[in-house]
């Protein structure tokens, strides 16, 4: 494998092509700005985006975020959240927030999360896959003329089919009533509903359902019940010792059963036991195995036959 190594002006340009991409996104239609024009685009965009960033999610009824959009989430329509309007002058009062895709051709009227299963696209009831579907809604498929509409019963994370979640596009001070985190002002573009590594996540994974950040210190302290996560009730008991100032070597109890044999312990004596069994068998076999007599001989056992012709009286 060929190895590249860049001087220290070389790797400065890549750091700051790199902010040049997260800053400026789709904006610049493939065509790089000039100096002059990215300061000017900085200039006018940033404050903007700023105050009017959206915050976009994929929720499961139960209010759940199951999604946080970012810049390289597909939509419906097969085009990246990054390539649709995520920057407004002023925040529209009508909702829900539209946002259009602005790749060419496309006719996608507002980002549309789908889910995988996996790698693949969810399949409709029409048994086609979504890419099969129209990108405007009610989103029909192509394949078939009895499809009405893309709708799927897969199963999310969160134990709810498909097409009970919902598109959010909502505002920071929405999102703020809903309890979820906002986290802290960026410049970069199509950021959607990522606001940390907590959010690269799918809902159903974090510890804290909401993203918002760190439980307080009362909630830290609170017993462990039967609704907590399996991560923290499977230490809840080392936790508990702790706050009592006990030792926790045995928060257990399994000190009661240290005499009695492990698993590994107990399949070792069912298999020696086998073995030996096998081989009282084999030796018993051998013992009792005969030779065929000569005619007018009688038959002798082989440990006989070992010891060689009796001697008769004279």
């Amino acid at each position: 494998m060929e190895r590249i190594s860049l001087d220290r002006d070389a790797l400065a340009a890549v750091d700051s092509y790199v902010e040049y991409r997260r800053i400026v996104g789709e904006d610049d239609a493939g065509t790089l700005f000039t100096p002059e024009e990215y300061e000017r685009y900085k200039k006018e965009v940033l404050p903007i985006r700023l105050q009017n960033r959206l915050f976009v999610s994929w929720t499961s009824p139960n209010g759940m975020d199951c999604k946080l959009v970012g810049p390289e989430t597909l939509c419906f329509c097969r085009h990246r959240y990054k390539q649709h309007k995520t920057d407004f002058k002023e925040i529209p009062t009508k909702r829900p927030i539209l946002l259009p895709c602005r790749a060419q051709g496309c006719r996608c009227i507002s980002y549309n999360y789908v889910p995988l299963n996996g790698t693949q696209p969810i399949r409709c009831r029409c048994k086609h896959y979504a890419d099969d579907h129209d990108e405007l809604a009610p989103n029909k498929c192509k394949k078939c003329a009895t499809c009405a509409g893309f709708h799927s019963s897969f199963t999310c994370g969160c134990m709810e089919p498909t097409y009970t979640h919902a598109m959010i596009v909502e505002t920071k001070a929405e999102r703020l009533a809903r309890g979820r985190s906002v986290g802290p002002d960026i410049p970069y573009a199509a950021m959607g509903g990522l606001t940390g590594f907590n959010a690269l996540a799918e809902g159903y994974m974090r510890l804290d359902s909401s993203g918002i950040g760190a439980p307080s210190n009362a909630i830290l302290d609170a017993p462990s019940t039967s609704m907590d996560h399996p991560f923290l009730r499977a230490y809840a008991p080392q936790v508990d010792a702790i706050n009592a100032g006990q030792p926790t070597d045995d928060v257990h109890g399994l000190s009661r059963f240290a005499h009695l044999p492990t698993a590994e312990e107990r399949d070792m004596a069912y298999f020696e036991s086998q073995y030996q069994e096998r081989l009282k068998l084999e030796r018993a076999a051998k013992g009792q195995k005969k030779i065929p007599a000569m005619k007018g001989e009688t038959s002798r056992p082989a440990k006989e036959l070992s010891k060689g012709p009796k001697k008769g009286k004279f």
